[in-house]
């Protein structure tokens, strides 16, 4: 049976397609036009159990792996949407199943599956470090019963729209390591407890993400919203890098079968000299090339899914999913607009839109320059680049 054919799987993508029509183009494009948050569509999703689908059974959740969330991403894009506001809240949960206690499970996980909190923001980056996420500069000192965090975090969506925040933060300085990747611990930072407290200043971007850059002056965060072990928290990230990762290609995927879908069905009905664009080579060659190589990421996506639910080795192949996922969607993203001509521009056909929301998915969260760094060194065995 081919990869994602198993009879749940297509169960999901049923549920999923049927929840997604009723929030059709117009709605999307509204919120983007808008710059809305998709309230609606996230409550509808929780309510279905979709968004926690990766938080076990014993916590409220429906306890499937990342390859049945990669197909609930999946489809969402697919349909037409943005599934940014979800993958968060599904790979964040990695970094809480594996690492918090269980008293901090008990007390957050429930609430997230019932859909009663949001788990929807992650501050990571910083505008010195960037990509090398030893070098971040944002302290959480250690006061008593507290932590007291100071710093700067860029490029860190919802925000606004969350109630929970996992921040990667440094407990020891950086020149007193001799191990640079220990020294940064993970918290989770109750958002409604630091209003007022947490500047949080937004920063416009292409897509309708809710992207701001935040500012920490002297944010107090209980001790007990330590996750795992003071100085561990770069190993407890890259634990959830490759679900991240996986999923992200998920939602590559599902974009690029839209921008396919939407090609196909302009060149069989656009009608120039006399018959359809489709008929000419160049307009149907490429739209089949883009097909393939779609497939083809598919494949890899799949491979790297059971092997992380099979809790198998799966960096190299959650990474090669991401970048031939992103590059295929890309590819797609140019041969659906140049299928459409001047129409691909014009906001009501939805492409332009879809376009500028793929484009992120070659640099983001990750480049796929570090992808191939990636597998050049730890793969291939050749000398290291950075």
């Amino acid at each position: 049976m081919a990869p994602g054919g198993k009879e749940e799987h297509w169960a999901i993508r049923d549920g999923v397609r049927k929840l997604c029509r009723d929030f059709p183009d117009a709605y999307w494009r509204r919120l983007d036009r808008e710059e809305e948050y998709p309230r609606a569509f996230v409550d509808a999703l929780a309510a279905a159990g979709y968004l926690a689908a990766l938080i076990p059974e014993e916590y409220g959740g429906s306890g499937l792996g990342v390859t049945e969330a990669g197909i609930i991403l999946e489809e969402i894009n697919r349909s037409g949407g943005n599934a940014a506001a979800c993958h968060a809240q599904m790979y964040v949960m990695g970094t809480l199943l594996r690492h918090a206690s269980e008293q901090q499970k008990r007390r957050y996980l429930p609430p997230i599956a019932r859909g009663e909190l949001r788990l929807q923001a992650f501050a990571v980056t910083e505008p010195n470090s960037g990509s090398e996420t030893t070098r971040l500069e944002t302290r959480a000192e250690r006061r008593g019963d507290r932590y007291v965090v100071n710093g700067q975090k860029i490029f860190i969506s919802r925000v606004r729209q969350s109630d929970l925040l996992l921040l990667l933060a440094r407990t020891t300085p950086y020149e007193e390591l001799e191990d640079k990747t220990q020294g940064l611990s993970v918290f989770l930072v109750d958002l409604r407890e630091v209003r007022g407290k947490l500047q949080v200043q937004p920063l416009e971007t292409m897509m309708n993400h809710h992207t701001n850059v935040l500012y920490f002056e002297d944010v107090e965060i209980p001790a007990e919203n330590l996750i795992g072990k003071e100085g561990r928290g770069f190993r407890y990230i890259i634990d959830g890098w490759n679900a991240e990762r996986i999923l992200i290609a998920s939602e590559a995927i599902g974009d690029g079968r839209w921008f396919v879908d939407r090609a196909t069905a302009y060149a069989r009905e656009r009608v120039v000299f006399g018959r359809p664009i489709g008929a000419n080579q160049g307009v149907q060659f490429p739209i089949a090339q883009a097909y393939a190589r779609i497939e083809s990421a598919d494949l890899m996506r799949f491979e790297a899914a059971w092997r992380f639910d099979a809790g198998a080795t799966c960096g190299a192949q959650a990474n090669m999913a991401k970048l031939l996922a992103s590059q295929a969607s890309w590819e797609a993203a140019n041969v659906c607009l140049d299928t459409h001509g001047g129409y691909g521009f014009a906001r009501d056909y939805d492409v332009e839109r879809k376009f500028r929301e793929t484009r992120l998915y070659t640099v983001a969260p990750v480049s796929n320059n570090l992808i191939l760094a990636f597998l050049g060194h730890n793969i291939l065995g050749l000398p290291r680049s950075y």
